[in-house]
């Protein structure tokens, strides 16, 4: 498809009305799945058994009453999200038309189609359990990482991969920490729209964390040759747990991503869903 007509097609998927509510519902699912990775993490935190991660959200979900139905809701819902963030990497404009001006388009492109991976993704991953499969988190990721040490060159890639991860976390902090995100929300004055960025800011920070250890884990893996080290949200919270305050570092990033998942729910409604 040449570049005009993907501009044309993601002009004419923006325009629908019905594309955009099931986009907008997608965050209402991301933020049902990051509520579910909190009170997961706090159990664990406490004690409990659970999988700190998407993939447990999901499978615990999917043990509660119609919750496969629910499932394949949010599958859809975060499918129709991703193709939203692609659709607004495509029509990312240069309004300066400097070679600033085009940096920025492409990092804006890289940032939505980056987001439109993990949504879509996720829609795969949500729908993959509604079908009954239950895949271990944790062990894909030391699996995956062991694949690529065992190729030439796969430890620099792991080590990429771990660099992106704490460049995420980095970016997910500081957005937190300026409360950028609200450049893309229409916040409402007054208590309620205090109480939204609060969840905002707590939010961002929290899951930045967690990302950044995740990176973190990825990169100490890549460079002692050592898939084990390597893994996902779960094993981030487990090296949490291994900390000096570990429980209480850790019960703050599960309270984080409840505040997350709450701030992504009111995001569905106040989002800027175009430009």
């Amino acid at each position: 498809m040449s570049a005009p007509a993907a501009k044309a097609a993601a002009r004419e998927a923006e325009s629908s009305t019905v594309f955009e509510l099931f986009a907008r519902a997608g965050y209402v699912a991301n933020g049902i799945v990051h509520l579910l990775l909190g009170v997961i993490v706090l159990v664990i935190t406490f004690g409990g058994d659970g999988e700190g991660d998407q993939a447990g959200a999901f499978k615990a979900l999917a043990a509660a009453p119609l919750g496969v139905i629910l499932l394949w809701l949010m599958a859809v819902a975060l499918c129709a999200l991703g193709l939203w963030h692609a659709a607004e990497g495509i029509l990312a404009r240069d309004l300066s038309g400097d070679a600033k001006g085009a940096a920025r388009k492409w990092g804006r492109r890289a940032a939505e189609w980056g987001q439109a991976l993990v949504f879509v993704g996720l829609g795969v991953l949500a729908a993959y359990v509604a079908l009954g499969a239950r895949p271990d988190g944790e062990k894909a990721a030391e699996l995956a990482s062991r694949g690529l040490l065992y190729l030439w060159g796969g430890s620099i890639v792991l080590a990429l991969v771990g660099v992106g991860f704490v460049i995420g976390g980095i970016a997910f902090v500081v957005m937190g920490l300026l409360r950028s995100f609200r450049k893309r929300l229409r916040i409402p004055e007054g208590r309620r729209g205090r109480t939204i960025t609060v969840m905002g800011v707590i939010g961002f920070v929290a899951k930045g964390v967690a990302l950044l250890i995740v990176g973190v884990l990825l990169v100490i893996a890549a460079v002692r040759t050592e898939p084990r080290t390597a893994g996902g949200l779960d094993g981030a919270v487990q090296a949490i747990l291994d900390l000096a305050l570990g429980p209480l570092l850790a019960a703050i990033v599960g309270a984080g991503f409840i505040a997350y998942g709450v701030f992504t729910v009111f995001r569905a409604r106040l989002a800027h869903m175009q430009g």
